[in-house]
């Protein structure tokens, strides 16, 4: 044997099924890939031994150049060929990998490699499966699209005997929310005033989402007006500015108010009226007591029933209806207590004074001239 065969022999190192070697990807077919791992012919590696989860053809892993860890299988000596295995080498150290962040609680990133029937499939090293009600926090009905997708996960379930990986996307999101929320909640102050996004409409309110938490703003919260339902005023993903009414972090609950973000009536109010002006309103509620009479919209005053007719009257019905415009004079204004005090009667025109006969003119008194005359002939008689 040659010095030159000898030294060639010498920096072949020797392999045995089992170890882990170092290999570089030198060739890359559909099926297989080439690995040079310093063995006198390069190692062959499979498409099966490729990834732990399904790939179409090798190239969807590995490109010439790349630079992997692969365990050997088995040596073929007559053939001089050594069969390779790369998910060998993934699988063992994900299943340590996977443990550690299963007991931190550890956010990683992993690519979806397949769409199945029930969720997603992503390698780990393993196969790890997100089930359909763990991708997202709300519904999802085509996952199509979720294929070659980035997600952030964490491992809620492991069992290496069974080759079990349950992963979530959901909880790494409920997560962010629940830092979002603690940090909105120490954040917002009552009297705050901030913008948020109308989420949700009901019979008693609209929710508006401020950025990761919602607020409630109750029906008599939105306008200064009386609104009957939220839908008549606003719409799921309307823009609205909101005023901090209440925060309540034990029970994760913030009262919210459209319409103190915006001049009220009872402002606009102070400028338009004034003790002894007489004005126009609308009848809006009849009680007992009296009638609560419309100035302007979400400005209401009470007509107390002494107030309503010069004439006494039992119930405000005999006088008056809902609806029914009538002029009124302000005796009293409140605005601190949105107050105003009305009458009906005192805006009206006092009665006229019926007119005298010539002979009341002329005599001053009221007695008629035939009752003159009836006098005067009773004293001729004797």
């Amino acid at each position: 044997m040659t010095e030159e065969m000898n030294t060639e022999m010498a920096s072949v190192q020797v392999i045995q099924p089992g170890d882990t070697l170092k290999g570089k990807v030198v060739k890359v077919e559909d099926k297989v890939a080439l690995v040079d791992i310093g063995y006198k012919n390069e190692g062959i590696l499979t498409i099966g031994e490729v990834s732990n989860v399904h790939i179409d053809k090798v190239s969807d892993v590995l490109q010439e150049g790349d630079e992997i860890d692969v365990r050997v299988l088995r040596i073929n000596e007559e053939e001089d060929k050594v069969f390779l295995s790369k998910r060998a080498v993934d699988r063992e150290r994900a299943w340590e990998d996977l443990q550690r962040k299963f007991e931190t609680g550890e956010v990683f990133e992993a690519t979806v490699a397949n769409v199945v029937k029930g969720g997603l499939v992503v390698d780990v090293g393993v196969r790890g499966f997100i089930p359909a009600s763990m991708v997202e926090r709300h519904f999802v009905e085509d996952f199509s699209d979720y294929k070659g997708r980035t997600l952030t996960l964490k491992v809620v379930e492991l069992d290496k005997e069974q080759n079990k990986v349950i992963l979530s996307h959901r909880a790494v999101l409920e997560d962010e929310l629940n830092k979002k929320k603690q940090e909105l909640f120490q954040r917002l102050k009552p009297g705050d005033v901030v913008e948020g996004r109308v989420q949700r409409l009901t019979d008693f309110g609209a929710f508006v989402d401020l950025g990761g938490v919602d607020g409630l703003v109750h029906v008599s919260e939105i306008a200064w007006h009386h609104v009957e339902k939220p839908s008549d005023v606003l719409k799921e993903g309307d823009t609205v500015k909101v005023k901090i009414l209440n925060v309540d972090p034990e029970n994760e609950r913030i009262s919210l108010s459209i319409k103190e973000t915006v001049p009220g009536p009872w402002d606009e109010a102070k400028e338009r009226f004034s003790v002894g002006q007489i004005v126009e309103g609308t009848v809006k509620r009849l009680v007992p007591f009296g009638a609560f009479v419309e100035l302007m919209p979400g400005v209401e005053g009470l007509v107390h029933i002494s107030q309503i007719s010069r004439r006494h009257i039992g119930t405000p019905e005999e006088e008056l209806q809902e609806g029914q415009k009538v002029k009124v004079k302000i005796l009293d204004l409140n605005f601190e207590a949105q107050r105003i005090s009305l009458s009906i009667k005192e805006a009206q025109e006092a009665p006229k004074a019926p007119k005298s006969t010539p002979a009341e003119q002329h005599t001053g008194l009221n007695i008629t001239l035939g009752e003159v005359i009836g006098d005067q002939l009773r004293q001729l008689k004797p």
